[in-house]
């Protein structure tokens, strides 16, 4: 049998004879990558067997190494039905986050409730589990520490630490990711507590829970602002600012060679008014609709169109000097035409 994961074996099963609409289905939703690479595919005519399996024919059965096992399709002859069927039930109930859990989460974007706690035997991972034996199908519950391999991967991106355990948090992986955080006291968590957090985020009750690092004393220091998630709206969408941003990550290695450029920009035009540059940590950072693919991203939000506009040209001095001549207003104002040019022939 094929294993759609190092943990998880899986395969669907058909009885009956080799045609109808149910038959049919089954083949089309076996050809379909979105199951075809984890499951196994059986069929069998043979009615003793199809009863072992809990159905009688013609009729689908799932069998997995994890939770209850086999299951019996209960859905229509349609094969979407069927890859629905077959998706949902590729996961346990209750999730140990690791490698294999990666693409059912963010590739199939499947929200998810994670509690975060390398804990054992305690009351409130008890009701997380029971929730998740009698939710299942709604949303993915998963487990998670924070200290080792991918888990830690995990909570960096979720922005959960040591500290912060135990601690409920929700991911949805749509279009944008957006984190939503339990407001209680996740080391009392009750069945109730779990239910209703999960229920609020499917009614869209919940707002979302947005990374930001401390807002630093001196937010601008030799002309560069650092902006962080708790700053950046006040700063960025201030209607009589021009401001420049680069999105970065401390461990990039070309955000580490713009670095002293950047600061040399700042230091430059440091006594224009209304233009602003700023840096912004994305990996410690958010802002709700922002999303930012590459790093350094480099956004330009003139007083005009705060929809932000990409710079993508050359990163050295007179690159960006000459790009703000071209494009920013305050800039213009600061240092008007060929002023650059006449101090250099000074």
């Amino acid at each position: 049998m094929e294993s759609a994961t190092s943990e998880a074996k899986l395969a669907l099963s058909y009885f009956g004879s080799l045609e109808g609409d149910l038959y049919e289905a089954f083949m089309k939703g076996a050809k379909n990558p979105a199951i075809s690479e984890k499951y196994s595919f059986f069929h069998t005519s043979d009615a003793d067997c199809a009863a072992k399996f809990g159905v009688s024919a013609p009729g689908i059965a799932l069998s997995r190494n994890f939770d209850d096992s086999p299951l019996a399709y209960t859905g229509g002859a349609s094969d979407e039905e069927i890859i629905k069927f077959g998706k949902g039930s590729s996961v346990p109930k209750l999730i140990t986050f690791s490698e294999d859990y990666i693409e059912p989460i963010f590739g199939d974007h499947q929200a998810a409730a994670i509690l975060f706690t390398e804990e054992t035997g305690t009351a409130y991972q008890a009701a997380f589990a029971q929730v998740a034996s009698e939710m299942q199908g709604e949303i993915l519950f998963v487990t998670s520490g924070v200290t080792e391999g991918i888990q830690s991967r995990l909570g960096e991106f979720i922005g959960v630490g040591k500290d912060d355990m135990p601690t409920l948090r929700l991911i949805d992986p749509q279009e944008t990711m957006m984190k939503y955080a339990f407001e209680g006291d996740s080391k009392n968590l009750s069945v109730a507590d779990v239910k209703s957090f999960v229920t609020d985020f499917k009614t869209g009750k919940l707002e979302a829970h947005l990374k930001s690092d401390p807002v630093p004393e001196s937010q601008t220091v030799d002309g560069l602002t650092t902006l962080v998630g708790k700053t950046w709206t006040e700063v960025v969408m201030d209607t009589n600012k021009d401001v420049l941003v680069k999105y970065y990550a401390p461990w990039c290695g070309h955000c580490k060679s713009l670095a002293p450029i950047w600061d040399e920009l700042a230091k430059d035009v440091e006594a224009a008014e209304d233009l602003v540059i700023a840096k912004f940590d994305a990996t410690t950072n958010e802002v709700a609709g922002l999303e930012i693919r590459g790093y350094p991203t480099l956004k330009f939000y003139p007083k005009g169109n705060k929809d932000g506009m990409d710079y993508s040209g050359d990163r050295q001095l007179a690159d960006f000097q000459q790009w703000l001549g071209e494009n920013s207003s305050a800039y213009q104002a600061f240092r008007p035409k060929n002023a650059g040019a006449a101090q250099d022939e000074l």
